[in-house]
């Protein structure tokens, strides 16, 4: 009886190993098949940018190299001729169309003085910039050829939805293995309209891209990202990453995002944006409950750019977008995401809350400019020297801002109180303030000097709301 339950048990065994190395469906073979198409039609199109920028800098040396261990002597460094450096950055493009235009990200191009376009069948080519804009991270270059140029079909990113094949193709680590054949990576859409935060170091905005787990490698930036028909539906851009490698999080610009500039690239005209003057922040819960909102969609307006369409449209401090063009908003990205979308002297509606009630305002959608800027460098100002009229409220002391502060600390702006410190465990610690934010307004007062400050605290009750450069936050009531 052992014996039979023994040859039954082996049999099961091989049956179950015969099913796992069975031959795949023909569903398996036919997307197999799409991958293997894809790869070799819009291969062909993806190319290798090597892009060689010249640093220049002044050298200095040491006269008194013998005696380098002695303080007195480091004062003595000569200047000394200036020297170049060069180096290279590299990436990967798509060509777009049998012209031999090519297009790529701005970052990959950026400051290059040569360019080496190297197609996938071992073709090279020098490369030349017809127009860049740092805004989108987007560029287009051009190549001269006597012979035949693939090109790849430029698809639909509106269509895009979350769980389409996502096919990521580009050039990664193309100078150590020394192959110009593009390598291909395959994943899902696995989100949309997804933004990256903005710094100081950047002017970019990256407010609506398309997030995919297809591995997007360093040297892929610039190359396309396709779905299942090869048709291109974004141009990848940037990774999130702990590690510096692939951990399956990676962006790409929407191609549409693309179509609307690429023949402005491609003239070399210098690309505008439709622009109304408004600084926005996300609602908090904290602000859901001061204002009596249900809920935290929408966006608040918290400052407005003097003489800017917002300002003549009659827009406000403290108004609470919550549609555009009859749309709702949930969010600063879905605002930034409409206004990129509108041409300069569009008319555009805003459905706005302001003191409880509903509003429509018409703003006439102006270009916008590059030298209007509302912002404050967040520098640490504890050691600075408190005002006599400043006194602590809710955890804060403040300044007025001095001409010397402005100089030392480079602010952007000459009005307000600035924060010198901010008590730990306060209302204003957990509200988020900290030292060097400017206040400009408190509970809808304006504040530009300590007296105007200590006015407004003094009439303050219950919780407040206070306008700092940075954005309005909630001072809870202890």
């Amino acid at each position: 009886m052992e014996k039979i339950r023994i040859s039954v048990l082996i049999f099961l065994l091989i049956l179950i190993s015969l099913s796992v190395y069975a031959e795949p469906s023909k569903e398996a073979l036919s997307l197999q098949d799409a991958f293997v198409k894809v790869s070799k039609d819009v291969g062909q199109a993806v190319v290798s940018i090597s892009a060689e920028h010249t640093e220049r800098y002044k050298t200095r040396y040491y006269p008194f190299a013998a005696r380098s261990q002695d303080r007195f002597f480091k004062d003595f460094f000569v200047e000394g001729p200036e020297q170049e450096l060069k180096k290279t950055g590299l990436g990967s493009g798509i060509i777009i169309d049998k012209e031999g235009y090519i297009l790529t990200n701005e970052h990959v191009i950026r400051g290059a003085d040569r360019m080496l376009v190297t197609l996938p069948d071992g073709r090279e080519f020098e490369g030349k910039v017809t127009g860049a804009d740092e805004y989108s991270d987007l560029a287009v270059i051009k190549i001269e050829s006597k012979g035949y140029l693939p090109f790849a079909k430029l698809g639909n990113s509106d269509n895009v939805k979350i769980g389409y094949w996502a096919i990521a193709i580009g050039n990664p680590f193309a100078f150590a293995v020394k192959n110009p054949e593009p390598t291909v990576t395959v994943g899902v859409v696995s989100a949309l309209h997804r933004s990256l935060p903005r710094t100081d170091k950047r002017t970019r905005e990256y407010s609506d891209l398309i997030q995919t787990d297809a591995a997007i490698n360093p040297g892929n930036s610039g190359g396309p990202l396709v779905d299942i028909s090869g048709e291109i539906i974004g141009i990848n851009v940037a990774i999130f990453t702990m590690s510096g490698g692939s951990e399956g999080v990676g962006f790409a610009i929407p191609i549409n995002t693309a179509k609307k500039i690429m023949d402005d690239l491609i003239q070399g005209r210098h690309v505008i944006y439709g622009w109304i003057g408004v600084i926005i922040q996300d609602l908090d819960s904290n602000l859901v409950e001061y204002f009596g909102l249900q809920d935290k969609n929408g966006v608040l307006i918290s400052r407005i750019v003097d003489d800017s369409p917002a300002y003549r449209a009659g827009l406000k401090p403290g108004d609470i977008v919550i549609s555009i063009d009859s749309e709702s908003i949930r969010n600063t990205q879905d605002l930034v995401r409409q206004l990129l979308k509108k041409q300069v002297g569009e008319i555009t509606n805003l459905g706005i809350v302001r003191n409880g009630k509903l509003h429509s305002i018409d703003v006439q959608v102006d270009s916008k400019p590059e030298d209007k800027t509302i912002a404050v460098n967040q520098k640490d100002t504890s050691n600075a020297v408190k005002q006599p009229e400043s006194k602590n409220w809710r955890g804060l002391d403040v300044s007025d801002i001095t001409p010397d502060m402005i100089l030392k600390l480079k602010m952007s702006v000459d009005s307000g109180v600035v924060v010198i410190s901010v008590a730990p465990g306060s209302s204003a610690e957990q509200a988020g303030i900290r030292p060097g934010d400017v206040i400009y307004e408190i509970n809808r007062m304006p504040v530009k000097s300590s007296k105007d400050y200590s006015s407004a605290i003094d009439k303050a009750s219950g919780d407040v709301l206070v306008g700092t450069y940075r954005g309005y936050v909630v001072l809870k009531e202890k």
